[in-house]
């Protein structure tokens, strides 16, 4: 049993959204997280009397409400506990993956997430986070999760296990979580997957911004991510952290001397921002140095109901970032999924892009003429003598739309 060191929460509606309505969530509070092995019996029963009398003292409430008692837990002298090489919070540890047990409403990307996560890809393993059919996992998660060798495993009562972001039927085949194959060698799906609740109309709107900044000490990070909340919400982010809960008042100048910290040990950053409780958005952002200078990996999406996804701010949205803050590209897609920003264990509507930008510099690179002879009409954006493009793609209702970004990305990288 572990004990996570407190974290000072400071955004307003952070443990709401992480635990459901219901629960305390009122800022500033104190988070910290007692986490129990799945391979010992009573590490459950001991996690929960160690939260019950942390209660008891500093007051406070936990979640779930009846885990926390203050009994007295035996524990044997024996445990068959996890090999001494498991990364803490680790349930099962074999040759080929990690597997970790989260039953909880969201799995987030908590400090002890993404520690976990880069000491499993370390050890060559593959990180498989095994969930109840209720849970959903966080934007921030999700984004994490992408291209490192992760799976979310879903329990489905009806046909035992399957992968919550493919579909897949898995089950356990040499010491990992596996898709089960069909006789023409593919995946067999799941029902449980196949099977979508109507969103209503909700809508989500992505944003994949990239800049590119000279590696100066005036340089301030964190506007484009400001720029783009500004322009659809009509206000800064909330509030930053390098995990989730997210902590943190909103603050650029801060997070950028995180960053220089950080790239003079030659590590990249990684963070996560938020919205206000009633605007749904939230985003991350990697920073990271390289020869061209200092680059931010922007991806942020919003939640709307329907029809209030406001995609004609989007050629306003791409004129600022690339007039004031160095915008390299942006790609801007729509879809239909919850308005809460979190992805479900079921098969999802795909993002349809609506349009893209390249900034001036991308431009210059490329070839003004040939940048502008794509098959997709651009729109000039800024000076005459400089200018950003930006190509609309369609309502992002067209699955066509996709073809005419491929089209678009051959044509500017073509060789010439």
């Amino acid at each position: 049993m572990t004990v996570e060191v407190p974290l000072f929460v400071q955004v307003p509606g952070e443990v709401g959204r992480l635990l459901g309505p219901g629960v305390r969530n009122e800022a500033p509070v104190w988070w910290t997280e007692v986490r129990a092995a799945g391979a010992v019996t009573e590490a459950g029963r001991l996690a929960g009397s160690v939260a019950g009398r942390l209660v008891s003292v500093l007051g406070g409430a936990t979640w779930p409400a009846d885990a926390a008692h203050t009994g007295v837990v035996s524990l044997p002298s024996a445990i068959d506990s996890s090999p001494d090489e498991a990364p803490i919070g680790v349930d099962f540890l074999t040759d080929r993956a990690a597997v970790v047990i989260q039953d909880r409403p969201l799995v987030a990307a908590t400090t002890w997430l993404t520690d976990l996560v880069q000491a499993v890809l370390a050890s060559g393993r593959e990180l498989q986070i095994l969930t109840p059919p209720g849970t959903r996992l966080t934007l921030p998660t999700r984004t994490l999760m992408t291209g490192l060798p992760a799976r979310w495993v879903v329990r489905d009562p009806a046909r035992g296990y399957y992968d919550g972001l493919t579909g897949a039927v898995l089950h356990w085949h040499a010491g990992r979580f596996a898709p089960v194959p069909t006789a023409d060698g593919r995946a067999s799906m799941a029902d449980a997957f196949e099977t979508r609740a109507a969103r209503r109309g909700e809508q989500q709107l992505h944003l994949t911004i990239r800049t590119t900044h000279p590696a100066d000490d005036s340089l301030v990070l964190g506007g484009a991510l400001e720029a783009a909340w500004r322009t659809l919400t009509g206000d800064a982010p909330a509030g930053w952290s390098t995990a989730e809960p997210v902590n943190l008042p909103w603050s650029p100048r801060q997070l950028t001397e995180l960053a220089r910290a950080r790239a003079e040990k030659s590590a990249p950053t990684w963070l996560v921002a938020v919205g206000a409780p009633d605007r749904p958005a939230i985003g991350t952002c990697r920073v990271v140095r390289t020869a061209a200078g200092v680059e931010e990996q922007i991806t942020v999406a919003f939640g709307y109901t329907a029809g209030q996804a406001p995609v004609r701010s989007l050629s306003e949205l791409a004129q600022a970032l690339a007039a004031r803050h160095r915008l390299t590209s942006m790609l801007a897609c729509l879809r239909e999924a919850r308005a809460d920003l979190t992805t479900p264990p079921h098969r999802e509507p795909p993002l349809v892009p609506l349009s893209f930008t390249l900034g001036c510099e991308a431009v210059r690179l490329v070839g003004p003429a040939v940048a502008e002879s794509a098959p997709t009409r651009p729109v000039r954006l800024g000076p005459t003598a400089r200018p950003a493009l930006h190509y609309p793609l369609g309502d992002g209702t067209d699955p066509a739309s996709w073809h005419r970004l491929k089209q678009l990305d051959d044509h500017l990288r073509a060789p010439r």
